[in-house]
């Protein structure tokens, strides 16, 4: 990053806030850093898990950067019937989102967890969670509508893989009592859209945008 001795810093650690900091020392690739004051206290997001169907390199990156800048808590990856994708690299994931949290000025980065089947998943779902169900079949209510008067908490997005979701996995995620079911329109949407659309939603309905 070119920067050199007594250049300073922002840190943060997901604890203790943000930190001004100033370069004591560069040694090669690492270097010494003293903390001066505290420039901001620890702020924390919603309890909002984003679970996902792997896509291609460039839209799961960028799905991974904007979901972050978004405020998710969790990313987790989910393995359905048409996920086209079969493996995940979790270390590039992680990297994309440190560089939104930076970016964003948000001081937490986003928990990213190993890929799962989605029956497995919701075989072990936690029963206070909500799960926020992008349900592309057309007979669910217009997220707006369902999210109205809805209160924060533990709460989950589900989006799918290109070509949605198989008529079984559809039946089996709305047998849970915590899905609520809903509807992004009329038009269809790649799967990294939907994911951000509903964020953007939820948020503004029932998350920290509306704070």
């Amino acid at each position: 990053m070119r920067a050199k001795a007594g250049d300073a810093v922002s840190l943060f650690n997901g604890r203790d806030g943000e930190w001004r900091a100033r370069i004591a020392d560069l040694i090669k690739k690492s270097c010494a850093l003293v903390c001066e004051a505290q420039s901001e206290p620890q702020s924390s997001v919603p309890d909002l898990w984003l679970l996902f169907a792997p896509i291609k390199k460039t839209p799961a990156d960028y799905v991974v950067q904007k979901a972050t800048e978004l405020g998710v808590s969790v990313l987790q990856p989910v393995f359905t019937r048409r996920t086209i994708v079969t493996r995940v690299n979790l270390d590039r994931m992680q990297a994309n989102a440190i560089e939104a949290a930076e970016q964003s000025g948000r001081l937490t980065v986003p928990e990213i967890r190993e890929p799962r089947d989605l029956p497995k998943l919701l075989r072990d779902w936690p029963s206070g969670r909500r799960i926020l169900f992008c349900d592309e079949a057309g007979d669910a209510r217009p997220i707006a509508d369902a999210l109205h008067g809805a209160r924060g908490g533990a709460w989950a997005i589900l989006t799918g893989p290109e070509g949605g979701f198989d008529p079984a996995e559809r039946d089996m995620i709305r047998a849970l009592p915590s899905v609520m079911p809903v509807t992004l329109g009329g038009r269809i949407l790649r799967a990294d859209t939907a994911a951000l659309a509903s964020l953007a939603v939820w948020q503004a309905l029932t998350g920290d945008w509306s704070a």
